[in-house]
């Protein structure tokens, strides 16, 4: 079990990153990885902080996030020595930073500036150019520092995605709960127990995110990083992703670019929280309430884009057992789940 030493989320904290990371013995060479737009928010204030605690730092703008682009990074890594990565950004930057620091055996600094998903916290990172769709194991963040004024003035969009993938630990949880009455399947209560927390925090507090005032950025980031730890505990994604994450994974190949993560994910819950014979009318109106979408036609995908991705979701991943196993939807049944959630007319 991997779990971050630091966690700090307050306003204005950029400002205090290099004090806060004094403390925890580092080392002094640091590379920061970023995109441009989200160098440009925080450089001088990030650099200010680090340089006053006496750490030597280099910029580096990433490209997309492959599987190449970490071996550059790693290679960075190597060259200039660094004793730890910093990932700033939403998830692109912080999942290279995560595969990097794992290849080249150092620890990362996860900094968010959005609220997107829990791969700010997760041992999980999402890349491509592997023959999986799925995030892939990497390494914690030995420490998450959440500057809530930065993270508030990134689109809203992003933050109620996050919210989709925090609800998805809905159906994400009975799917490992099922998984263990069925196959035997090591289920971890404390974990399977924190990531429920985590969603129904989203779900009670529906109608102070749709205000998008500050304190519902707060509950956002926080119970990203609670789900993201619930992970480290129990070693695998389950309490995090279960078959609406297989949906989404699966929408990723039929409709490329249609929604974001936690949107396809939130539609997702919608549909497996039926199949579980869940309330999903009541997880759908609290998608409703924050502001995401509950429709195919919200996200740009097509009933039959939605009806071949819940086909091809159980194919995902085999090993993994979901109530997509049980349900074992065709065209026809996959159809009329769909319709009968609302996801389609």
């Amino acid at each position: 079990m991997e779990l971050p030493r630091r966690v700090v989320a307050g306003d204005a904290i950029t400002k205090q990153v290099g004090e806060l990371l004094s403390e925890l013995e580092l080392g002094k060479e640091t590379l920061v990885l970023s995109g441009p737009h989200v160098k440009e928010l925080v450089v001088k204030e990030l650099d200010d902080s680090l340089q006053k605690s006496g750490y030597r730092t280099k910029w580096e703008i990433i490209g997309p996030a492959t599987f190449l682009e970490v071996e550059r990074v790693s290679r960075l890594v190597q060259n200039l020595g660094a004793n730890f990565l910093i990932g700033v950004g939403g998830g692109k930057s912080i999942d290279i930073a995560k595969l990097a620091s794992f290849n080249s055996k150092i620890p990362f600094v996860s900094i968010p500036t959005s609220a997107s998903h829990d791969g700010i916290s997760s041992p999980f990172a999402s890349v491509k150019g592997s023959d999986r769709p799925y995030s892939i194991v990497a390494k914690p963040p030995i420490a998450i520092i959440a500057d809530l004024e930065v993270i508030a003035r990134a689109p809203f969009k992003l933050m109620i995605s996050g919210c989709g993938d925090l609800v998805s630990k809905l159906t994400a949880v009975r799917d490992w709960e099922l998984s263990h009455i069925k196959t035997g399947e090591y289920y971890g209560r404390y974990s399977g127990s924190l990531a429920l927390l985590s969603a129904n925090l989203i779900i009670e507090d529906a109608n102070l995110i749709s205000s998008k005032n500050k304190e519902s950025v707060r509950v956002v980031v926080e119970a990203l990083i609670s789900s993201g730890v619930a992970a480290g505990i129990a070693g695998s994604s389950r309490p995090c992703s279960g078959s609406e994450h297989l949906f989404s994974h699966a929408m990723d190949i039929v409709a490329p670019g249609k929604g974001l993560h936690g949107e396809k994910c939130g539609i997702g819950t919608i549909m497996m929280a039926k199949l579980h014979g869940m309330d999903y009318e009541a997880i759908r109106h609290s998608l409703k309430v924050i502001g995401l979408p509950t429709k195919a036609s919200e996200i740009g995908a097509t009933s039959d884009d939605v009806v071949k991705s819940l086909v091809l979701a159980r194919e995902i991943r085999k090993e993994r057992y979901t109530i997509l196993e049980e349900a074992k939807l065709t065209a026809d049944t996959a159809r009329d789940l769909a319709k009968e959630t609302s996801v389609i007319g």
